[in-house]
């Protein structure tokens, strides 16, 4: 049974605590090996991923409806709307709360020997973008993803919440050092492929059958694209052909789009 807490300075709830402010979440989450999962379905998708629940919150209004989302050992806390809403700084809609924690991921070297097409994402910071270009590679077809040492949390709320849980799914880690590391990537076979918006660059659709037989799609920020570093040490620099005069695509669904493009074979 859910436990009925009414004071928003409970220590119970401190999990859960200002979770729109993103310097402050991302100081605490990390270090404490934790992340907040938002929604039930993503709640579900994470406990089926195997991540251990710390705590479960929900509004109060759904006691019954999210009674067994919660294993025996995860206290179940409920509060009322204005209560989770001054805990958490914005309106629970989704009225389901839980807080997870984090495990060791999978490490770069095994990510290469077990994976056949990869998405490589560099200073990508905006946790909306990497959520949707994790749901586009685990829809599409691709194994695992690897992130440049400055790209956000993908166990970030907002990133879990727009992959709609398939961070779960595709398993991924930090490639170090960068860009350096490409080389690792070149040297266990994949053939290391750059998108950008550069008119010179080989139409994503001309690759040849063995430049797609085991890709790494590398993908920069909206804006300032790929590093020339990053360029320079891929294998081949491809474009997504566009029209009208359009430069370019958001990442996500470039990163989509591409995904589509290399594995057309599914």
């Amino acid at each position: 049974m859910a436990e009925l807490l009414t004071d928003p300075d409970d220590p119970r709830l401190d999990d859960y605590r200002a979770l729109t402010d993103l310097a402050l979440r991302t100081r605490f989450e990390p270090p404490h090996g934790l992340f907040i999962a938002e929604g039930e379905l993503v709640v579900r998708r994470a406990l089926r991923a195997g991540y251990r629940m710390r705590s479960l919150l929900i509004d109060e209004k759904r006691t019954r409806q999210h009674h067994d989302l919660a294993p025996e050992s995860a206290p179940v806390y409920a509060a009322a709307p204005p209560v989770l809403e001054k805990v958490t700084g914005f309106h629970v809609h989704r009225g389901v709360l839980a807080s997870f924690h984090r495990r060791p991921g999978p490490s770069v070297g095994q990510l290469l020997a077990e994976s056949q097409r990869l998405l490589i994402m560099e200073d990508i910071n905006n946790h909306t973008n990497i959520g949707a270009v994790f749901r586009g590679a685990a829809g599409l077809g691709m194994d695992a993803v690897l992130l440049s040492p400055t790209c956000a949390d993908p166990l970030y709320r907002r990133s879990i919440r727009v992959s709609m849980g398939e961070v779960f799914a595709l398993p991924y880690a930090v490639l170090a050092p960068w860009p350096d590391g490409l080389d690792l990537v070149r040297d266990a076979g994949f053939t290391v492929l750059a998108l950008t918006p550069d008119p010179a660059a080989t139409p994503i659709g001309s690759l040849r059958p063995e430049q797609r037989r085991r890709p790494a799609l590398l993908f920069g920020a909206e804006g300032p694209g790929l590093s020339h570093a990053a360029v320079d040490t891929s294998d081949l620099a491809v474009r997504i052909p566009m029209s009208r005069g359009v430069d370019s695509l958001n990442v996500a669904a470039a990163a989509a789009v591409a995904c589509f493009a290399v594995n057309l074979d599914m």
